[in-house]
């Protein structure tokens, strides 16, 4: 295994935790009136934007999974248009798959697709940046034994640890407890939220307890 990349993969990894947790404190600090659940709708979109501008920050400093073949301007061009679709399908994706598990369908539709586009930016866009918009990478990586460096296998943690936080978030709205934070989605997002944080955080450890089995599994 490369020490070099899990460096640089766990430098990212604390840049993207730093983000999230600039995009609650900043806007709480700074605009007058704001709050995580009275204002809940604007800190996804901030949110959302932060961990996407970091993404593709650190795709451009530390150069992820990066190619020795040049690319013409054209193909970068069709690369960065891929990509957007990509995004948009996967938060529509997202959406339909949140209805289907319960959310409301026609009530707090903004709420379910603001919360889809939270989801995506924790997940899609850190696919996009690191694997491209390859759909066939995405299905290596996230297949059995498919992961071939540290970036797939951090891809893999922090994409389930946010989906996982996001599904847990979802017990305490049914409860009676009357809280004002069990009103839709902000459980979800907390919970995708910390378990976005918590898998940047656990992937370079585990990565780092197990580089002897990746290492001997890459050959």
């Amino acid at each position: 295994m490369d020490e070099t990349e899990l460096r640089k993969m766990s430098t990212g990894h604390i840049f993207g935790a730093f983000a999230v947790v600039l995009s609650v404190c900043v806007p709480v600090l700074s605009v007058d009136g704001f709050s995580f659940l009275g204002t809940h709708l604007s800190w996804l979109c901030i949110c959302s934007l932060c961990v996407i501008l970091v993404n593709i920050l650190l795709l451009l400093l530390l150069k992820p999974n990066a190619s020795s073949k040049k690319t013409s301007l054209s193909n970068k061009l069709s690369k960065l248009t891929k990509s957007c679709i990509y995004f948009v399908i996967s938060c529509f994706l997202f959406h339909g798959i949140i209805v289907l598990y319960g959310a409301p369908l026609v009530e707090s539709v903004a709420e379910t697709f603001l919360f889809a586009v939270l989801l995506s930016s924790f997940t899609t866009s850190r696919c996009l940046c690191l694997l491209g918009p390859n759909f066939s990478a995405w299905v290596r990586v996230f297949s059995k034994d498919g992961a071939l460096s540290v970036w797939d296998h951090s891809l893999q943690i922090t994409t389930v640890c946010s989906v996982v936080g996001a599904w847990l978030g979802a017990f305490p709205i049914p409860l009676d407890w009357d809280r004002p934070w069990q009103v839709w989605p902000i459980s979800c997002s907390l919970g995708a939220t910390l378990g976005y944080v918590a898998g940047l955080l656990i992937a370079p450890l585990w990565i780092y307890c197990n580089r002897k089995r990746l290492t001997y599994k890459s050959r």
